[in-house]
């Protein structure tokens, strides 16, 4: 009964940390503008939760169901500023992505062979994140406190799917919450090293 209470809470508490953390975004979207989104990214979340939401009702899982729920208006609020109808081709490159990696693979092998792909996604829409972070000395538009939060709830749901011995979710969250926390990490680095930069720079121009 203690191990089960105990699952419980972590699935909601993931559930939570997923929706501050997504309303975090929203909020930053609405006041400073979209500088460093992805549609590509954030499109691909939408497709990410409805599929996670509809392995929720297969699982009999509620904590995945309104976990999906809660933050699907924010997502698609953040997609809508970030003009997804102009930029069509992007879009579409996701839902292709998606199509590929996750709806193909359910197809074929089940509902675990389509996680796995989710799991792949997931990975794959940091990747450009991670990349940019290596590439460039600054990390504008780059929010620590999103990724740490995401790589918080993806620790969450690990454990929660553990305790309900969804095996293909834990893999397919792993691999996400690695990787949010690679850039969370990188983020925090170059956000110091541009700290460290403007104070130099204002020791020598003063």
């Amino acid at each position: 009964m203690l191990f089960h209470d105990l699952t419980t809470t972590l699935g909601w508490s993931a559930v939570v940390l997923g929706a501050i953390g997504t309303y975090a975004q929203f909020r930053r979207v609405t006041l400073y503008g979209v500088e460093g989104m992805s549609l590509a990214t954030w499109v691909v979340f939408v497709y990410l939760g409805l599929f996670w939401g509809a392995y929720g009702v297969v699982t009999n899982s509620w904590e995945m169901i309104l976990g999906s729920l809660a933050t699907l208006p924010l997502q698609l609020a953040i997609v809508a500023r970030l003009a997804p109808v102009v930029r069509w081709r992007v879009s579409a490159g996701s839902l292709g992505a998606f199509g590929a990696l996750c709806v193909v693979p359910t197809l074929e092998w089940g509902w675990s062979g389509g996680i796995y792909g989710a799991g792949v996604v997931m990975a794959l829409t940091r990747g450009p994140q991670l990349v940019e972070l290596v590439r460039c000395e600054e990390a504008l538009g780059v929010s620590v406190g999103w990724w740490g939060l995401s790589a918080a709830a993806g620790v969450m749901w690990m454990a929660y799917y553990t305790g309900v011995r969804l095996w293909a979710a834990f893999a397919a969250t792993a691999m996400a919450a690695v990787a949010s926390t690679l850039i969370a990490l990188l983020a925090t680095w170059r956000h110091q090293q541009s700290r460290d930069r403007r104070t130099v720079e204002t020791v020598f121009s003063g």
